[in-house]
């Protein structure tokens, strides 16, 4: 406390008597409605105390004489949310992809719920719109390697791409393209010809006396999959071939001539999960819609 009390001479009010670098601090009262402002809260909190839950004893906690539990009231909110989504959760179990986008109600919620489940589930490898990546296909055009009416993307989510434990997967498991060079199929020189061939399906070759002779590898070795144009083998993928166009701008790995070479030389074999593993049958439905209706479904 301090010892020596006295007035400021200009304002007339004592000071604490604590002087820093010079100046004296005035002894002025806090304003009266501060005081009263926290007297209130601090009742309040004492109020608190007794209404609601509030102070940790271990393990568990004061319950308050209203026995209020946010918890509960969360659990509650899911219950009712749960509640209101059933009718609509029981008609999609029971419908075909096919009848839910007939159904307009059906069809905004498959959309909704499907957006959710993309962006949790898909979104990490075909991106946030679909528009894919390297090794991964976009699924916002027109190229489906294993078919892309509703019904086939329903199909290719559920079983995946190429599992070996999944019996209605798309494709046969570790069976891809082959590996034309490193299996000794055919040597760099006929690679680099099919490679300028492929190049001139779009326009981009450099050599045409390459690309003619690249014709008739491409001839032996790879219509059969590829198509006799470089069409790909789309509507034939549903059944197991998967052998995507080579006659169009839409390329998984890259259509560069070095990449190009590469996947000629050691070939092309892609998987994706079998995510009725990891999703209900519901979810995969309303995933299938919701990939269809990103723009380039059949």
């Amino acid at each position: 406390m301090a010892k020596n009390v006295e007035k400021d001479a200009l304002s007339g009010v004592e000071t604490t008597g604590h002087s820093f670098d010079g100046l004296k601090e005035l002894n002025n009262p806090l304003p009266k409605w501060w005081l009263y402002v926290f007297y209130v809260c601090i009742a309040w909190s004492l109020v608190y105390y007794v209404l609601y839950p509030a102070w940790p004893l271990g393990s568990t906690y004061t319950k308050g004489v209203l026995g209020y539990s946010q918890r509960e009231d969360l659990a509650k909110s899911l219950a009712d949310a749960k509640a209101a989504q059933a009718k609509y959760l029981d008609r999609i179990a029971k419908a075909s992809v096919e009848d839910i986008q007939k159904d307009k109600d059906l069809l905004s919620f498959a959309m909704a719920g499907g957006r959710t489940m993309f962006n949790e589930n898909c979104s990490a490898c075909h991106g946030a719109g679909g528009q894919g990546a390297k090794g991964y296909p976009t699924l916002a055009d027109d190229v489906w390697l294993w078919g892309g009416t509703t019904g086939d993307l329903y199909q290719t989510i559920k079983g995946g791409v190429r599992q070996g434990d999944v019996v209605e997967t798309r494709g046969a498991p570790g069976v891809g393209m082959t590996a034309f060079g490193r299996d000794g199929i055919l040597d760099k020189t006929q690679i680099d010809q099919v490679t300028e061939y492929v190049l001139s399906l779009t326009n981009r070759a450099t050599d045409k006396a390459k690309a003619d002779k690249g014709k008739t590898v491409f001839e032996e070795n790879c219509v059969a999959c590829h198509g006799d144009k470089g069409q790909g083998s789309l509507a034939a993928g549903v059944d197991g071939v998967g052998a995507p166009p080579l006659n169009t701008a839409a390329w998984v790995y890259g259509g560069d001539r070095a990449t190009l070479v590469q996947t000629i030389t050691n070939g092309r074999a892609g998987e994706m999960p079998a995510w009725s593993k990891r999703l209900d049958d519901v979810t995969i439905k309303q995933l299938a819609i919701y990939v269809h209706n990103l723009g380039g479904g059949k």
